[in-house]
């Protein structure tokens, strides 16, 4: 019998300030150390920020200047992976012990991406997951990953991946990510609905799997200052409430959902669970029926522009 300590970790972004968010990612994830985890999460856009209730005053066919003024600094908040950022990030986990998922929105070009980092024990960046479909207004300031960042990484526990909010409603993903056989299916999240509990349990029966979910307490007060905001100034303003919860692969909360504060869930994750949780259901194995239903995943990268170099034919 293999047992691991998993933390998911709610806490709020510092509002545009990257360095002292950072701070306090270091501060939690050493809290997490402290309970003796060797997996933890940090919540959707943790590092860079999910701008709950922003808008940048834009509407229907028309930009604004002061939306645009607003954005650069949501743009300049973001951060480049690899770069200075994920190396506080990797040193953090290296100096915990422990694989760490981070949300965070990464900078590439002139584009935006929610995504979550994976780093090792060893401080190592293991690999990264862009979200694939930003619902609704995130179109107007994150871009849309593609199929390479399906990615699982080993731990000596299982195979550990993320899916990012929202796209936990898409199906076809959620069957993607049990075929690469996660232990671990990370949550980070944005979404403080009730209903979450509901839809992270599901997932965890479907996948017969452990899930983490790790969400933001984040009020008006850690909202950067001069953007604005559709749900109010009042620095006591509740933006997102937090919800963070771990289930087990038979649909049991382990810990959580911890709402309306900062702070750290943990549980102890009997590994033999998902084993035993295969005898009666197995999403992409004995509970499939490929004669009739089968999924292709894409999992080669799309960019916008490939370069294709002349061949010298002249030797």
């Amino acid at each position: 019998m293999a047992i691991v300590t998993a933390c998911v970790l709610q806490g709020s972004t510092v509002g545009f300030d990257t360095e002292a968010t950072l701070a306090k990612a270091e501060a939690l994830i050493a809290e997490a150390a402290r309970i003796g985890a060797r997996i933890a999460v940090l919540p959707e856009g943790f590092v860079g920020g999910y701008p709950k209730g922003a808008d940048f005053r834009i509407f229907l066919g028309a930009r604004t200047p002061e939306g645009r003024e607003e954005f650069r600094h949501y743009f300049e908040a973001a951060i480049s992976v690899p770069g200075p950022a994920t190396e506080r990030l990797g040193r953090a986990a290296r100096n915990a012990n422990l694989f760490l998922t981070a949300g965070v929105i990464e900078r590439d070009g002139g584009t935006l991406y929610c995504s979550a980092l994976f780093f090792g024990p060893d401080g190592a960046l293991l690999g990264k997951h862009r979200k694939l479909m930003p619902t609704a207004l995130e179109r107007l300031c994150w871009g849309f990953g593609d199929g390479s960042t399906l990615t699982a990484v080993p731990t000596p526990w299982g195979a550990l991946g993320a899916v990012i909010c929202w796209e936990n409603y898409m199906p076809m993903m959620r069957m993607a990510m049990y075929a690469k056989g996660l232990a671990f299916y990370c949550a980070p999240t944005a979404d403080d609905r009730d209903t979450w509990a509901a839809t992270m349990t599901h997932i965890a029966m479907e996948g017969r799997c452990f899930v983490l979910s790790a969400c933001q307490y984040l009020t008006r007060a850690n909202f950067p200052d001069g953007l604005n905001n559709r749900l109010g100034d009042d620095a006591d303003r509740v933006l997102m409430r937090g919800g963070s919860l771990i289930v087990s692969p038979l649909g049991n909360v382990l810990a959580g959902p911890l709402w309306n504060e900062e702070g750290v869930l943990s549980a102890e994750l009997d590994t033999d669970e998902i084993a035993r949780s295969k005898i009666d259901f197995d999403a992409v194995g004995h509970y499939a029926r490929p004669d009739i239903f089968r999924l292709e995943v894409d999992e080669r990268p799309m960019p916008a522009v490939r370069s294709r170099q002349a061949v010298d034919t002249s030797v």
